[in-house]
């Protein structure tokens, strides 16, 4: 089994996960970790619980997801892995970072790419990656069976979506994507989104009111 420990991280209250194993193993997931003391919080933990990295993952590359990365992967020594429809999303966060107020946003690289349908070993432990577009082109989620949780990002939110007006959004897409990649999920997946509180596919299936039963035409 998977445990998960969420951090809420900058002005955009981007939520970063943290999940482990039974052993320790973890991957740090869109950190949004920017100010000094949001940092010492997830370090803290990580140290308290002597947990050891192993990877980063960005379920997207919109600017309060990736706040973070440099300093993890200088901090822990772990390769950040993305899709690779979303590099340059990815690209453009150093040019427009200042005019939200991070002027020390760091840029850095992927070190490897996700791809629909791959499994990626935690410890034991093995998540699938599902590609879902829409808010962004190179959206994934990450889906742990055995624990029933998906790791959403901005695909899914409780009775909500993710905006689709950024460039590289497809409304439609992302509707459609929801429906094949997420609803497909049994009912009782919990979905762990990257802004607000956690719900439920069979919760959304029902009263999400952009892809719910009675969803607005």
């Amino acid at each position: 089994m998977l445990k998960i420990k969420l951090f809420t991280f900058n002005p955009f209250q981007e939520n970063t996960y943290l999940i482990y194993d039974q052993h320790g193993a973890a991957a740090i997931i869109d950190p949004g970790c920017y100010e000094t003391d949001e940092q010492e919080e997830l370090r803290s933990f990580i140290l308290e619980q002597n947990l050891s990295p192993q990877l980063l993952l960005n379920t997207h590359c919109h600017i309060d997801h990736v706040l973070g990365n440099a300093w993890v992967k200088h901090t822990f020594d772990i390769p950040l892995l993305i899709h690779d429809k979303d590099i340059a999303v990815l690209n453009s966060v150093k040019v427009y970072a200042p005019n939200y107020g991070f002027h020390r946003y760091e840029p850095t690289e992927p070190d490897g790419y996700l791809s629909t349908d791959q499994d990626i070993k935690i410890g034991d432990q093995t998540l699938q990656v599902r590609y879902v577009p829409g808010h962004a082109p190179g959206h994934v989620v990450f889906y742990h069976q055995e624990s029933g949780i998906c790791l959403a990002g901005d695909t899914l939110f409780r009775q909500s979506i993710g905006r689709t007006d950024l460039p590289g959004g497809n409304h439609d897409l992302l509707l459609e994507k929801i429906k094949s990649e997420l609803f497909s999920l049994p009912d009782e997946t919990v979905i762990y989104p990257g802004h607000g509180p956690e719900t439920t596919i069979g919760f959304e299936k029902i009263h999400n009111p952009f892809v719910g039963k009675n969803a607005r035409l």
